[in-house]
């Protein structure tokens, strides 16, 4: 048994060894599964990280776009109020020179009443004094004191019985 025993504990060596290559062998082949399974996670993630990457600068692009939309409209909207405050001006002041027109007109209908009134007051002075000259003189009154006024002219209405006949019309009667 003796020349056997080394034999044994030499093939035991053996197959220790061979059991752990076997193991090393199967750690080996579950360690490249498990990194290639990472490589294609990583693959994954970089494809992922790519498409995030464009969208965000998309993302970026469609931000500076509505930010120029935005300060485009700002500075209308600017201009817009610059123009509703001038005009807003440019109506107060017609309204201004209109009322300044209104209040000459009436000052000056007031004038133009004053005078009226100052040269009726004259026409009646007249006529005394004319009266009392023709009492004095003991000529006939020619004035009475009513003054004649004359009619003042009303624009004519044209009815249907006004228009001429015969000038190109035809007349059914």
């Amino acid at each position: 048994m003796a020349p056997s025993a080394p034999h044994t504990r030499a093939a035991a060596a053996l197959r220790m060894k061979q059991i752990a290559l076997d193991n090393q062998g199967r750690t080996i082949r579950r360690l490249r599964a498990q990194l290639a399974t990472e490589r294609r996670g990583l693959a994954t993630m970089k494809k992922e990280l790519e498409d995030t990457q464009v969208a965000l600068e998309a993302s970026h692009k469609v931000i500076a776009g509505l930010t120029e939309i935005g300060l485009s409209m700002s500075k209308r909207i600017e201009k817009m109020k610059v123009k509703r405050q001038l005009a807003k001006a440019n109506h107060v002041e017609c309204h201004q020179k209109f009322q300044a027109r209104i209040h000459e007109a009436e000052d000056s209908m007031h004038a133009q009443h004053l005078l009226i009134e100052a040269l009726v007051d004259e026409k009646d002075s007249l006529l005394q004094t004319i009266h009392g000259l023709q009492e004095a003189n003991n000529a006939p009154s020619t004035f009475d004191g009513d003054w004649e006024e004359e009619p003042e002219e009303e624009p004519e209405e044209e009815g249907i019985e006004d228009i001429p006949l015969g000038e190109g019309e035809i007349d059914d009667e």
